[in-house]
């Protein structure tokens, strides 16, 4: 396929992307950045963690994603006496015919709201995140394949609210990306007060697009080109978070030094974040309708897929600097191409 066919082919298959947007707007009032990161993890097959305050439109975000695609929508509220088994499904004992029948579980959906997941203990956080790495859950000695698309967005309260489980680095390392939602701009939350003021519910989202149609754009979006000098620069970023890694590009790039870094950062990002920041840069140029990669669409990406990859050290803590503050000097710090 040639560059102008492909152009041509991408500007075909996005064309739901606009539409999308507009009817997820007429429902939900703002979180722009969120919807836009629901997308790009539904269109690579990943999964999204989401941390924000009750109250911030992070059910109503998902579940009007699922009325435009007309797919299906489950939702899971975690609990301290959750089970693995409310979450994946059980085997019930039929007495008139004595078997077994399998009850599949909520998981069994395209799109999951796993809601304060981190209010559920560890074996059931795990229950989840498995299905979720696996694409598929056991019951009964078979295994049962989940639906496709599935997507799975976890909500989690901020880890100073009583009653909660952190989850695990290693399972946190498994969602694409984390995305912190915050309060709504002064005129956007006005209008959610004239809107929700009045005694008629809620407008429900008209169908858009079909699950095919994200099917297809999965497809084509392999094929969005990557210079190799953006790939060298997402290789950069992702080094930059290790020490080791800074040790190199010191040498690499002449007249650049990053150990100030170093006691910053106690674990730097995996090789997962590498492999998510080159399909989620495709993903928001398949987004923009373009069939090349800029060096924009990685820095833009970038926060969201390192933001709980990295652990900030005791001493960034102690100089209030957070995730995102270290995420962007590193990105401040590099060359872009």
């Amino acid at each position: 396929m040639t560059p102008e066919e492909l152009s041509a082919e991408i500007q075909n298959r996005s064309a739901f992307v606009a539409p999308l947007r507009e009817e997820i707007a007429r429902v939900l009032i703002g979180q722009n950045h969120l919807v836009d990161r629901m997308l790009v993890c539904l269109l690579t097959g990943n999964h999204l963690l989401v941390e924000g305050l009750p109250g911030l439109a992070k059910t109503l975000a998902v579940n009007t994603l699922a009325q435009t695609l007309s797919a299906r929508f489950g939702r899971i509220q975690f609990t301290p006496d959750l089970l693995p088994a409310d979450v994946i499904g059980t085997h019930i004992y039929n007495p008139g015919t004595q078997e077994f029948t399998a009850k599949e579980g909520p998981v069994f959906t395209n799109l999951l709201l796993a809601d304060e997941i981190n209010r559920a203990p560890a074996k059931v956080q795990s229950a989840l995140l498995e299905a979720m790495q696996e694409k598929q859950v056991t019951l009964g000695g078979s295994t049962r394949k989940l639906p496709d698309p599935f997507l799975v967005m976890a909500t989690q309260n901020p880890l100073d609210q009583e009653g909660t489980y952190p989850l695990p680095e290693a399972q946190m390392d498994r969602f694409m990306m984390k995305v912190i939602v915050g309060y709504p701009q002064r005129e956007e939350e006005r209008e959610v007060l004239r809107r929700m003021s009045s005694t008629v519910t809620t407008p429900a989202a008209n169908s858009i697009t079909t699950l095919e149609a994200i099917s297809s754009a999965r497809a084509i979006i392999n094929d969005i080109y990557v210079d190799p000098k953006i790939e060298d620069y997402i290789l950069d970023i992702v080094f930059v978070t290790r020490s080791e890694g800074r040790a190199q590009l010191s040498e690499r790039q002449s007249g650049l030094d990053f150990s100030n870094f170093d006691p910053l950062i106690t674990a730097g990002a995996s090789p997962r974040a590498t492999i998510q920041l080159i399909r989620g840069a495709r993903c928001l140029a398949f987004l923009a309708g373009r069939s090349h990669v800029l060096p924009e669409d990685v820095k833009a990406i970038a926060p969201d897929i390192l933001r709980h990859r990295i652990i900030p050290s005791y001493e960034a803590q102690a100089e209030n600097l957070d995730t995102d503050a270290i995420i962007q000097s590193l990105l401040n710090s590099l060359r872009t191409p």
